[in-house]
Order: C-alpha cells, then structure tokens, then sequence
C-alpha cells in the first residue's frame, strides 16, 4: 500500500467527497487527509482533468484559483466521471435483475390506458441510454430502444436525473449551446434554458417531453435514487399525443413516480432531502 501513495491519496479524496454532505474546501481535505498543500493542488489537479472532482465555487472572489492552483477556501465536489462510475456499479445485474419486475407490475398498472411503452435509462455522460424495455401492447412505435442512446437534455429520463445533478455536474455535460442537440426544434437548446427546466422539473418531482425526441409523442419520467441520494437511473413511460387525457396524464405520473420509489427502496436508496415519500 505504501508504494503506491498517490492512488491512496486520489481514493482518500474521492471517499471524503462522496461521504460529505456539500462540497468541501481544499483546505478541509488537506488537513482531514493530511496531504500537504502543494501536493494536494497538484493531485485535484489531476483529478478534474479526468472528471474526477470538480470546483464548485469558492468562499469568497478573493479565493478564486491563481496561477498557483486554486485557494485554500476553493470549495470541491465529486465530478461527472465518479458519477459515471458509480452508475456502472449501478447498472449491472443488480439494477437490471430488480427493475425488471417493477417495470412488468408498472406495463400491467397502466395497460387499460392507452398503448404505452416503459424503460429503464441511465445516464451515459450527456446521453440517456436504454438498458431495460416493457410494453402494454398496441400500435406504438418509440426510437428509444434497448441500447439506444439519446440527449439527455430531450428525454424525459435524461432530465428527471439531470434535475438531482449539482449544477457544475450539470455545467461539465453542457458546457455551452455547442453541447445541445436539436432533433424536432423544440427543447432547451442553451444551459441556461436547461437550467430553468430542470429547476422547474426536480421541484414537481418529475419530467416530462411533449415532441422532443420524435414529433407526436411524449413521455413523462421519475428518477431512481441510491443510498448517496444520488440519480442512479429513472423510470419512464412513453405514448402517442392524444391517447392520454388530463385525468390519465396524472395517473401516468403517480405511476412511474411509484415504481421510482420501489427500485430506489428495493436498491437501499434513499430520496433526495423533501421528496415527497408516499411509502
């Protein structure tokens, strides 16, 4: 263990960060896992050049970073590619094996309602990518089958677990309107605007895509949580425009929102702080 003390030190800070409530300041991680400062800017460093951590903020515009590497106060958090790698934990045998009979029992809750298709998705950097696939039956034809991947930003599912990101999380998959894709003219087409959205979306509890990613159809989407309270996938139901009126488009919502919670208890997740917990 001792030779190798630079990939110590990387797993040290990215546990302490996973552990911690908030970003933490680089001073705080220095003295709690006594690495030296100049040492420690070097590592960070690294360790955000690979989506590792990520700054968040500082406590103050005088602390910003400097030509020295960031500041003592400099506040950091996990990054994207811990993210990623904590998903693919997730998205092996385990979350497949558990979601399954959970989406089935969701196709069979809503199958008198309209011809509807359910998914398990993930996200996969800036995509949302389709690992599991049920359906009530009836003529409807969906671009978002197992395998396939789509902008996060359109889907439904992308943005139900874009909205429980942290904003420089958020920020590092869409980074400026050159990160944005167009496929039906319609959607957030700037982080700004997907900003506003996803505001407005982790509120309510869930998302919803009207024409997005294929013109005629929509889907509305909740997030899967694990024990970090963190996205680790997210449940949706998609159908043809005008087959589900207002009073079915609320029970579509209690619906997946519903079956959200069971794989988010079922995997030893917990729900965001204020979820609102029907359990």
């Amino acid at each position: 263990m001792s030779q190798v003390p630079a990939a110590n030190r990387t797993l040290e800070v990215l546990l302490l960060l996973a552990r911690s409530a908030s970003p933490i300041p680089a001073r705080t991680i220095g003295s709690e896992l006594e690495i030296p400062k100049s040492s420690l800017y070097h590592l960070l460093a690294a360790m955000q050049s690979k989506g590792f951590v990520t700054p968040i903020t500082s406590i103050s515009a005088g602390n910003s970073q400097n030509e020295n590497g960031p500041s003592e106060n400099a506040l950091w958090g996990l990054g994207v590619s811990a993210f990623e790698v904590g998903s693919a934990y997730m998205r092996h045998e385990p979350l497949e094996s558990r979601a399954r009979p959970i989406l089935v029992s969701l196709m069979k809750r809503v199958a008198g309602i309209a011809p509807l298709v359910g998914h398990l998705g993930i996200l996969r950097g800036s995509d949302t990518y389709y690992l599991l696939k049920e359906s009530t039956g009836g003529p409807i034809t969906v671009v978002s089958e197992i395998g396939v991947r789509l902008p996060a930003s359109l889907t439904a599912s992308g943005r139900a677990m874009l909205s429980y990101l942290s904003a420089a999380q958020v920020r590092a998959l869409f980074p400026s309107s050159d990160s944005f894709v167009n496929r039906t003219g319609e959607g957030p087409q700037n982080p700004s605007q997907l900003k506003d959205l996803l505001t407005k979306e982790r509120k309510q509890g869930f998302s919803i895509e009207s024409g997005l990613v294929t013109r005629g159809h929509s889907s509305v989407a909740a997030a899967v949580f694990d024990h970090l309270r963190e996205p680790v996938a997210a449940i949706n139901l998609v159908y043809r425009d005008g087959t589900i009126d207002d009073s079915n488009s609320q029970t579509l919502v209690d619906a997946v929102q519903d079956s959200a919670r069971e794989l988010t208890k079922r995997l030893g997740g917990r729900l965001p702080s204020g979820s609102k917990d029907k359990r």
